[in-house]
């Protein structure tokens, strides 16, 4: 040991000014709370597309430490009601399926589950007020570095982080390009097909009968079978600390440019200008044929004035790209990669899940709040149920054979029959039978 004198020089040279404590602290919360920038920019044909930009979101009220954001894109057909109905309704939905009390990491554990919870609740409400529009949503929630993202339909949300790596977030629900969700269209009870002209000929995408939508999820289309299920698929990752670019547009820019084209022709801009960019785009490769929206999210750094430009990566495999730029949250963190994940920016993925059956969404009763007066809580739309009216999400559900049916979530008897109605255990009532288009001679 060394001497007394010894011992107080040496602690004196530990000491640090109080001031430099201070300013440390700011600076770590500063680098724990990104800047958050963001733009948008449309053009019209139908006026059916609708959209969401909100960043004074607080999970504690009056807490500003609390904040988050969101950015929604909402795709209207037949109509723009179910489009400006969930836009005026999603987001509180989803946030009534959090329990209330929990801190940030349980917050952002319980956000996939309630986004479900949401997304029917929503799709159920509006189908209630008998109208026969629908819509997509791209959903989008922004807690400083994590991004959680939820979808159904072909409206896309796409990450352009450092090192020019390109990933998109989501998955479309288009019956032409998605052979799983064919599957279970006509496992439900749904017939797909092409519109046939008279002979016999068949012309156009892959359709679902009754009502010949395109697409395979939704929110409302209440006149299409309810096998057209609301339940998004959702996708979380949280990003390094440099950052990254969201951009989340309606069809009508991915009908005209992919991932990459689009992400490409905007680096280097600021968010405003960026998305003003990805709509010029879009028009000159393929016109004003659709409604065309799109919002550009940038989560950079504090003090950041603008994202750098993301030089492209060399020239690798979809499959080796993929594992660079992504890795899952177990993972250990001491591997031979660690240097190269570094190098393009780590995006750790948390969850992903796309499975449209509500049982397996809702999961078992770990995350399920108190409910305020009753004994057990709808999960779906968060009515307090008595004693003998909770119906477990897993009674006589032949996909979750490992749980038990007394165990929760509970759904109330009308979000029971929906469930049913999703799964195909309840017919729709509707004719399946695929039009024939006549032209005149």
């Amino acid at each position: 040991m060394g001497s007394r004198v010894e011992r107080h020089q040496h602690q004196e040279n530990d000491l640090v000014p109080l001031a430099a404590l201070i300013s440390r602290e700011i600076k770590n919360e500063k680098m724990e709370k990104p800047t958050v920038r963001y733009g948008h920019a449309a053009q019209s044909r139908k006026g059916e597309d609708y959209f969401m930009m909100k960043t004074d979101c607080q999970r504690v009220s009056s807490h500003q430490s609390s904040s988050f954001s969101v950015f929604a894109v909402f795709d209207g057909h037949n109509g723009n009601a179910a489009a400006l109905y969930s836009r005026d309704n999603l987001l509180n939905h989803i946030l009534s399926a959090i329990p209330r009390g929990l801190g940030r990491d349980e917050w952002l554990q319980a956000l996939p589950r309630a986004l479900v919870a949401g997304f029917v609740k929503t799709d159920k409400e509006f189908q209630s007020k008998g109208q026969t529009s629908g819509t997509t949503a791209t959903f989008v929630i922004v807690d400083r570095w994590t991004v959680t993202v939820a979808s159904v339909g072909d409206s896309r949300c796409i990450l352009d982080a450092q090192g020019g790596v390109v990933s998109e977030l989501t998955v479309d629900h288009r019956l032409e390009e998605n052979q799983e969700e064919r599957e279970r269209v006509k496992a439900s009870g749904g017939e797909v097909g092409r519109l046939r002209i008279l002979g016999g000929a068949e012309i156009g995408p892959l359709r679902c009968w009754p009502g010949g939508l395109c697409l395979s999820r939704s929110i409302g289309d209440m006149d299409v079978g309810e096998f057209i299920v609301p339940i998004p698929y959702v996708k979380q990752v949280k990003l390094s600390d440099a950052g990254g670019r969201l951009i989340i547009a309606s069809d009508g820019i991915w009908d005209a440019v992919s991932s990459e084209m689009a992400a490409k022709s905007c680096r280097g801009l600021p968010a405003e200008l960026a998305a003003r960019q990805v709509v010029k785009e879009a028009l000159r490769t393929r016109g004003l044929k659709d409604d065309t929206t799109c919002i550009v999210v940038d989560i950079i750094p504090p003090d950041t004035a603008m994202p750098p430009p993301s030089p492209p990566c060399k020239k690798q495999s979809k499959f080796s790209l993929r594992s660079l730029f992504f890795r899952k949250k177990s993972n250990g963190s001491a591997s031979k990669l660690s240097k190269k994940l570094s190098a393009v920016g780590i995006v750790e993925e948390l969850f992903e899940e796309g499975s449209a059956m509500l049982s397996e969404r809702l999961g078992n009763d770990e995350m399920c709040g108190p409910s305020t007066s009753g004994l057990f809580m709808c999960a779906v739309c968060q009515v307090d149920l008595g004693a003998s009216e909770g119906i477990s999400v897993h009674a006589g559900s032949i996909f979750s054979t490992s749980s038990k049916p007394w165990e929760g979530p509970f759904l109330c008897a009308d979000c029971r029959n929906k469930k049913d109605a999703m799964e195909g255990k309840r017919p729709s009532g509707v004719s399946h039978l695929t039009p024939e288009i006549i032209f005149p001679v």
